[in-house]
């Protein structure tokens, strides 16, 4: 692969439309320190330093892609709430277009709060409501999708089953979009054929397969079975072992991982899917595309946290690593 077309496929990012759909989540982050254990019960009293809010869950995909600089709008339910508030700032903070958001009075904003201390994670809080939203929401989110639709050059799938993604949506997105991307949930699996691309972890993707190992040849049977039953281009991340690409014309791919040090895997995925999204509208393969978000998910494991890239991250990784696309 030539390095002057992949920084080509980079420096369009900046021109091209993005559609994120599925699970809006907030992700809160108390820091603080831990020093003495409770008089209440055997529990660390953490003292709170700073508290911070991240856009989570299909709004940290969308948050990787605006990252990049793509154009980037998201569709979603959220909460008639204080988090819901919060997550409406947060995106038009990062100049997330948010028309097609849904307030729904049935749901709560999805929310998770993780209690930090001495850089290490001591607690998680959820709050959730994983009902399906109503056919009245449905038909809302329909209604604005098929005014825009034509608008986009790659529409990404982001799926948590928190009950926004629902059969009737995507098979709407797929029959009106060639270029949709998948970020599945196993008991989804029915919803995502024909679906461009599908992008699970190895879990995932021995899950929706029924087929279980971590070995090379498991990893292969996944992949084919996937391909095969799902109708669609099938990536398996995995880990600190990098991706698995198999093709529809039954072209397969290794990706060893470019990461130097895994210091957080959190988002890892909503990276490399936002990053293959960015780089199929730009015109690359879904072979380069792959190899690109393999830079950018080997840059995001050596941050804290939920983060996210940017090109110029990319580009230099890229310049400097002598194994190149190998």
């Amino acid at each position: 692969m030539e390095t002057n077309r992949i920084m080509e496929i980079l420096d369009n990012f900046k021109n091209k439309n993005i559609l994120i759909i599925g699970d809006i989540m907030l992700d809160k982050y108390i820091y603080g320190d831990v020093d003495r254990i409770s008089p209440e019960a055997p529990v660390q009293v953490v003292n709170v330093k700073k508290e911070k809010y991240v856009l989570g869950g299909a709004a940290n995909v969308a948050s990787n892609v605006a990252s990049l600089g793509c154009k980037t709008s998201i569709c979603g339910v959220i909460g008639k709430d204080e988090a819901g508030k919060i997550l409406i700032s947060c995106l038009e903070e990062k100049k997330i277009n948010r028309d097609m958001v849904v307030t729904d009075k049935l749901k709560i904003s999805t929310q998770k709060i993780r209690i930090v201390g001495q850089s290490q994670q001591l607690l998680r809080i959820d709050y959730e409501n994983t009902i399906y939203i109503s056919p009245a929401v449905e038909e809302e989110i329909i209604k604005k999708l098929m005014e825009k639709i034509s608008l986009y050059d790659v529409i990404i799938i982001s799926d948590y089953a928190k009950g926004t993604i629902t059969n009737y949506i995507t098979a709407t997105i797929i029959k009106n979009n060639n270029k949709v991307i998948v970020d599945p949930k196993p008991k989804h699996k029915e919803f995502y054929k024909g679906a461009y691309l599908i992008t699970p972890n190895l879990k995932e993707a021995s899950a929706m397969s029924g087929i279980e190992g971590e070995d090379e040849n498991s990893i292969s049977s996944i992949g084919q079975h996937l391909l095969e039953e799902m109708n669609s281009h099938i990536l398996i991340t995995c880990g600190a072992r990098g991706m698995y690409l198999f093709k529809k014309d039954r072209e397969f791919y290794r990706l060893p991982t470019k990461a130097k040090e895994v210091y957080d895997v959190t988002g890892a995925g909503d990276t490399v899917i936002a990053t293959i999204a960015s780089s199929l509208s730009s015109g690359a393969t879904l072979r380069e595309a792959s190899y690109i978000a393999n830079y950018a998910a080997g840059i995001v494991v050596g941050k804290s946290g939920t983060a996210s890239t940017a090109v110029e991250e990319i580009k230099n990784e890229i310049k400097y690593d002598k194994s190149r696309f190998s």
